[in-house]
């Protein structure tokens, strides 16, 4: 216990550190020319960071043979929902000053924002049932089920960088072969947990 209490004081510290050094960089004034591009940019990046890091979970701790890993996902999660948050309201306030119109217009003409605006809205229900009142309102697989929607996060946010960027791919192009990676790992593990089930053997009664 007391290692992984430890060990979220750790997580906890990393996954804030970007956001103190986001306010570092605010309180010099060091946010380069265009301040709201810069945040937007940099609080996007790190939420699509954080839920590559979430889907990496599981198959890290199975590899790894570290089950006390499972304990870091839901924080992770929620990190990355957190800067999510703040990459949504940037551009809600700051860009669009709560102008829904103009965000709506946004969202139906521009396919990048419609892109992002789908990875956000993918994370709200993710975020909402995190906890273990809720796992056991919506049963195991209900909520399994449910949470397969960061799938759909991870690929909307992976297709919304890919989208903003005018030239240079790379990075847009490795978080989409993580989370590819990190897909294909989860579906050859459940091929070969089905094959390793022993199947019933068939019971012969006399007629």
């Amino acid at each position: 216990m007391p290692k992984i209490r430890w060990g979220k004081v750790l997580l906890f510290a990393a996954c804030l550190t970007p956001l103190f050094w986001l306010a570092w960089r605010a309180w010099n004034e060091d946010l380069t020319a265009n301040p709201i591009e810069f945040i937007t940019h940099y609080t996007g990046d790190w939420t699509l960071r954080l839920v590559v890091a979430t889907l990496a979970v599981t198959p890290l701790r199975r590899l790894l043979g570290a089950p006390s890993l499972i304990r870091y996902r839901r924080p992770i999660g929620l990190f990355a929902f957190f800067y999510g948050c703040l990459h949504a309201l940037t551009y809600f306030w700051l860009d669009k000053f709560f102008d829904f119109h103009a965000i709506l217009k946004d969202v139906a003409k521009r396919p990048f924002i419609t892109a992002g605006f789908t990875a956000f809205v993918c994370m709200l229900p993710l975020a909402m049932t995190s906890t273990a009142g809720w796992i056991r309102r919506l049963g195991g697989k209900r909520w399994q089920n449910l949470h397969r929607l960061i799938y759909v996060t991870a690929v909307a946010g992976v297709v919304h960088y890919y989208w903003l960027v005018k030239s240079d791919h790379r990075l847009p192009v490795m978080y989409g072969t993580l989370v590819a990676v990190e897909f294909a790992y989860r579906v050859i593990a459940s091929r070969l947990r089905r094959r390793a089930v022993p199947k019933p053997k068939a019971v012969f009664t006399e007629a």
